[in-house]
């Protein structure tokens, strides 16, 4: 327990790290904001953003993946030739 009786928690910290004095207007004066509707699109776009960064991430290990697949095949052909 903190000093005054309440735990803090994870999106607390979060909210204070970003901004102190919307976490002290929200928690210590318990003010709402006033424009939520701007702060739920914001949200969604953090959402669909941080998808596109995890696909994003995942084709590029594809893309790697089917580099390695192509040279390996390329240096299979190229060494045939040789024995041949």
């Amino acid at each position: 327990m903190s000093p005054r009786g309440k735990r803090l928690n994870a999106s607390e910290i979060g909210q204070y790290a970003f901004c102190a004095r919307a976490w002290w207007l929200n928690v210590v004066k318990k003010l709402e904001p006033v424009n939520v509707a701007e702060l739920t699109r914001g949200i969604a776009a953090h959402e669909r953003h941080g998808w596109q960064v995890s696909l994003a991430r995942s084709l590029n290990k594809v893309a790697i993946a089917l580099f390695g697949v192509g040279a390996l095949a390329v240096l299979i052909w190229a060494v045939a030739r040789l024995i041949r």
